[in-house]
């Protein structure tokens, strides 16, 4: 069963996951608005993380997987990603910071 991080370690996963770059857009997966949700599976005592991608087709999953690994060394021994599609993901899921982000590297947001 998935339960609610508490606030404290969902506000280390978080920052954490700010270092985890979407190759093609090279803005962090946290203000990009891939994180749908963060819980704990108390049975396999690891961290949940439920992400999307911006396309379905993104075959940089296993990039992301590895930068997440490096990401919470150290926050916790372990964690799995819950790749969500539905909602699917849109610019309206773009945080002010991604839009800066994304702004200083040449988008138009």
């Amino acid at each position: 069963m998935v339960t609610t991080l508490e606030p404290k370690l969902f506000d280390q996963v978080e920052e954490a996951l700010k270092d985890v770059m979407d190759p093609e857009l090279g803005v962090n997966i946290v203000d990009l608005g891939l994180i749908y949700d963060l819980g704990w599976d108390d049975e396999q005592d690891a961290l949940v993380i439920s992400m999307t991608l911006t396309s379905a087709g993104c075959p940089l999953t296993d990039v992301l997987e590895e930068q997440t690994a490096e990401a919470l060394d150290g926050i916790v021994a372990q964690f799995r990603i819950n790749w969500v599609w539905m909602p699917p993901w849109g610019p309206e899921k773009i945080t002010d910071d991604g839009r800066d982000m994304m702004r200083a590297l040449g988008f138009s947001i």
